[in-house]
């Protein structure tokens, strides 16, 4: 059974929270202002390591629909293929991402793309959280055909 998925994210506009870490400011007020938002079947917030600003950031895709306050930004996001994968958020992952990357080493379609940034994205519902005792976390490895 494989445990490596290909998912294909558009091209798109997203909300923007400013570089922070977890539980400064912009973190927590883009964290209160998304989950006040309807839970979608399928993610629209993504998380990534903003390597030159030493932070997180946090994206949800955009729709005329939002009310989105001031002091958030919008972005354009490069959208494109991605090996994904489910762990234990909060884990050491160097191994499990590891097993990504020879997913697609061994795979002769797909090469990584390191033009886009790798990504996650929690997964779990609350009930399911409470009953496991952790989240999931869905990370997003970015690819490209060959």
């Amino acid at each position: 059974m494989e445990s490596v998925r290909i998912y294909e994210i558009p091209n798109c506009k997203t909300v923007s929270s400013k570089c922070g870490m977890l539980g400064e400011p912009a973190l927590e007020e883009f964290d209160k202002w998304f989950s006040s938002l309807p839970r979608p079947m399928f993610p629209r917030d993504f998380l990534w390591f903003d390597e030159s600003q030493g932070g997180f950031v946090w994206y949800y895709m955009h729709d005329d629909s939002l009310d989105v306050p001031d002091y958030f930004d919008i972005v354009d996001f490069p959208g494109g293929l991605y090996a994904v994968a489910c762990d234990k958020d909060g884990d050491d992952n160097k191994e499990f991402m590891e097993a990504i990357k020879r997913f697609i080493q061994d795979n002769e379609h797909f090469v990584l793309d390191a033009t886009r940034v790798q990504i996650g994205n929690v997964i779990t519902p609350p009930a399911a959280q409470k009953a496991l005792g952790y989240l999931q976390m869905d990370y997003y490895v970015p690819i490209k055909v060959v």
